[in-house]
């Protein structure tokens, strides 16, 4: 069975090629996570490290789907996923909600340590068999070495480009997937592990990105920063403006703790830092304010409200280097089926074309 074949029957929902709303923290709620499965997509919950409400999202979830003219809701699981930040959330508190409401998909990320992770994979099994286990990486060390311990069903492979948080040191999917993809393949066949689905993840915006990442191994393409500009994220104006407004990603965007810093969301290892869009706190952070002014100075900015985004303010603003590829505002459902169908152009046109042998195209 292929990773397509495999994504439709755990999925039986889903279109492909397969798009997936990444989870948020506190901007992927209910709402959206239904909006993108209507579009034949898997949609995420961000919980990030604070499950305390996972009850009451998933509930409202629930009742969106049953709401829906097209409820494809079974005995079986909630056709939605949950994202947990793994080194903040507290596994036993999660434990009951994913038993009573079966998600479909459990994504994890940024667990200690290796041993962590499968913790978390043992424990949601065993309460809701039916739920698949979903891995982000951001390294071949870390995919090879949580496929053969903790044996995910999906691996998101994240590159460097992608908007939030990640690795400090990586590569972008160009060449991340394909070699993770062959170190996976080889350790499927040296030890017989189970063969994890690889989905990419790293400023995919749009569908010639996502057919980019077909090509390169990836049978689906999660998607966070195109997410912002929908009308279902739960996102203040100003922060949804900036996504808008900003472009040329490569040059007004950086990685950096900085706004982990001043928001005071310091747990993470230093292994992992978040790229977002360049402002007065990044800019006063490099000039040498120190981080106690810098602080305040943020403080402040969170009482304007939405004029505290933008290239003078000093709100955070994640977002991947393909922010400047985001224009519009849409329904997430009119996102996913508009990214579907334009990488679905781009693969049949290739199929369409070859080149002779002194390089040139030809139609076939």
């Amino acid at each position: 069975m292929d990773a397509t074949e495999r994504l439709k029957k755990d999925y039986p929902w889903i279109q492909t090629p397969l798009i997936v709303q990444a989870p948020m923290r506190l901007i992927s709620l209910a709402p959206l996570a239904v909006e993108v499965w209507k579009a034949g997509g898997i949609g995420f919950i961000g919980a990030g490290t604070d499950v305390s409400t996972l009850s009451s999202d998933l509930s409202t979830a629930q009742s969106l789907l049953q709401s829906s003219p097209t409820s494809s809701t079974t005995a079986h699981t909630l056709p939605i996923g949950i994202g947990v930040i793994c080194w903040g959330a507290s596994l036993s508190e999660a434990l009951p909600s994913i038993q009573s409401y079966r998600p479909a998909a459990l994504w994890l990320f940024a667990a200690k340590s290796i041993s962590e992770f499968s913790t978390w994979a043992t424990e949601i099994r065993r309460v809701s068999p039916q739920t698949k286990i979903w891995v982000q990486v951001g390294s071949v060390k870390e995919a090879v070495s949580i496929t053969k311990a903790v044996k995910p069903d999906i691996l998101v492979i994240q590159g460097t480009d992608a908007g939030g948080h990640g690795l400090v040191n990586g590569a972008s999917i160009i060449s991340l997937v394909p070699e993770v993809h062959d170190a996976v393949q080889e350790l499927v066949e040296k030890e017989r592990v189970p063969e994890p689905v690889i989905i990419a993840a790293g400023s995919i915006v749009e569908g010639r990105g996502a057919a980019a990442a077909l090509a390169l191994g990836a049978a689906g393409v999660a998607m966070g920063t195109r997410f912002l500009a929908s009308h279902e994220a739960s996102i203040s104006k100003g922060y949804q403006n900036e996504v808008l407004r900003a472009s040329d990603g490569g040059q007004t965007t950086v990685r950096t703790k900085v706004y982990d810093t001043l928001r005071g969301t310091t747990g993470w290892a230093d292994t992992h830092n978040a790229r977002g869009i360049i402002n007065r706190s990044y800019g006063d952070a490099m000039s040498g304010m120190t981080e106690e002014e810098n602080r305040r100075l943020y403080e402040e900015e969170v009482g304007k409200g939405d004029g505290g985004w933008g290239v003078e303010g000093r709100m955070t603003t994640y977002a991947g280097v393909g922010v400047g590829l985001i224009k519009e505002v849409k329904n997430a459902k009119e996102i996913v089926e508009e990214v579907r169908d334009a990488a679905r152009r781009v693969v049949e046109r290739l199929k369409l074309e070859r080149l002779d042998e002194k390089g040139s195209k030809v139609k076939l």
